[in-house]
């Protein structure tokens, strides 16, 4: 593994799920991290296992908040040189049902959560000439689901802007990249479960089966897979890889 000694980390939504695994990998690699969440007590109780150097409280959403969180972390560690934009939310409605503001808070937070983090620290990476910039998207940015439709159009638009600002930025040292998980093993799926279940009246097994139908080995995906590709899309070995959206789906896409 790249030892990422000296490299500050920064991970988005880093309290739990996939962000805490990739703030946990990056420590491993040797990496300063630090986590930014809406929740201070999930924030900390990652720091106190290790997962995390430090933490700020910010909604993604929120610019003010962000460009604040991240000039406290950068007078504490030094500039970012991996901004991993992690935070999302997704919202179950069937079409006919969503109404302008499901579609605005899903474009909110997931893609205007990925836009605001990047913007507060691009500018210092051109000027370095170095940076990673990886957002964690999601198969559903690279094809469609039912009942999802708000969430679907914000991932397809994250992996826009992804391949956009790869060739806005190809010239100075910064690699723009997304990776793409499918239904991952995590506390935001096992609710996902749970309303299959409640809906359905369908056993815990049947719910997960409808989940995993999707992925050709059946399974969900460990947080720590996604966490491994963005790791590569950090390291040195990845310099020429950028605009690039990295499935993570055991075959599905």
């Amino acid at each position: 593994m790249e030892s990422f000694e000296g490299r500050h980390a920064v991970v988005t939504g880093g309290g739990r799920g996939i962000g805490r695994a990739i703030a946990k990998a990056l420590c491993e690699a040797g990496a300063t991290v630090t986590i930014i969440g809406r929740d201070r007590a999930t924030l900390e109780r990652a720091m106190a296992e290790g997962d995390a150097r430090s933490a700020a409280a910010a909604d993604v959403t929120d610019v003010a908040a962000v460009r604040g969180a991240i000039r406290d972390v950068v007078s504490r560690h030094g500039p970012v040189d991996f901004m991993i934009a992690n935070a999302g939310g997704a919202a179950s409605v069937p079409f006919l049902k969503t109404d302008p503001a499901i579609f605005r808070q899903m474009l909110d937070v997931n893609l205007l959560g990925v836009t605001n983090v990047t913007q507060a620290v691009l500018g210092t990476m051109t000027e370095r000439g170095f940076g990673r910039i990886v957002a964690v998207a999601s198969t559903a940015g690279l094809k469609g689901y039912s009942y999802v439709t708000a969430y679907c159009a914000a991932k397809h638009a994250v992996i826009g802007l992804v391949r956009a600002l790869a060739i806005e930025t190809a010239q100075t040292g910064v690699t723009v990249n997304a990776v793409c998980p499918g239904f991952t093993d995590t506390d935001l799926v096992a609710q996902s479960i749970e309303r299959i279940m409640a809906k359905t009246d369908r056993s815990r097994e049947q719910a997960l089966k409808e989940l995993v139908k999707h992925n050709p080995q059946e399974r969900l995906i460990d947080p720590a897979e996604v966490a491994d590709a963005v790791l590569w899309l950090c390291s040195e070995g990845a310099r020429s890889v950028t605009g690039q959206a990295i499935v993570v789906a055991g075959g599905e896409i």
